[in-house]
């Protein structure tokens, strides 16, 4: 079965943008890009909110035509392009780019989706997540922790009445200072 993924980059102090919807703090530089291109290219699709959609779609459909794009760049756009993506949106009638626009998270319709074959699904956007998480339905947490402390914004992770046990997977440090924590759901019974 598929399997959920949370993967956001976060500033140290927990913010995953300014205050300002800010991303210019991130240090994703061509060795961290690569690797999202590795782990996203092998997903089977792309789960955002409307929000992190716009905000892909407004960017890597055409990014692979700039001359300043660098080439771990020009394979993300190709990659963006040709995924399967699903956007939750109460408000969009109509999304491009191989996507299909869901109203709401309902738990036995992502239940099917994971059911489905193909490769693990890829869970981007904040609120996206908060709603996921509310159904326990993340299997798998990736946070990019970038060194830097932005002092103000969005917290990834808002105040809930949701525990979730994890064990940590992976731990992996890149040249920029940019670490990835991978830690995965325990299931009942599980200790790690």
């Amino acid at each position: 079965m598929r399997e959920i993924v949370l993967m956001l980059s976060v500033s140290l102090d927990g913010f995953f943008e300014g205050p300002n919807h800010e991303l210019d703090w991130q240090l994703v530089d061509d060795e961290l890009h690569r690797h999202f291109n590795e782990v996203l290219g092998a997903m089977g699709g792309f789960l955002n909110g409307r929000v992190t959609y716009e905000l892909m779609a407004g960017f890597w459909p055409t990014a692979d035509e700039d001359p300043a794009s660098t080439e771990p760049m020009i394979e993300f756009a190709r990659i963006w392009r040709d995924m399967p993506k699903i956007c939750y949106s109460t408000t969009l009638d109509h999304a491009e780019w191989n996507t299909t626009v869901v109203r709401d998270v309902v738990p036995t319709e992502v239940t099917q989706l994971k059911a489905q074959p193909g490769g693990d699904l890829a869970l981007g956007g904040a609120a996206l997540a908060a709603a996921f998480m509310e159904f326990d339905l993340i299997d798998e947490y990736r946070l990019y922790v970038h060194p830097v402390l932005i002092g103000h914004g969005n917290r990834l992770f808002e105040p809930s009445d949701v525990k979730v046990d994890l064990r940590l997977a992976e731990t992996r440090a890149f040249g920029s200072g940019v670490v990835l924590l991978r830690y995965q759901r325990l299931l009942g019974g599980d200790s790690g």
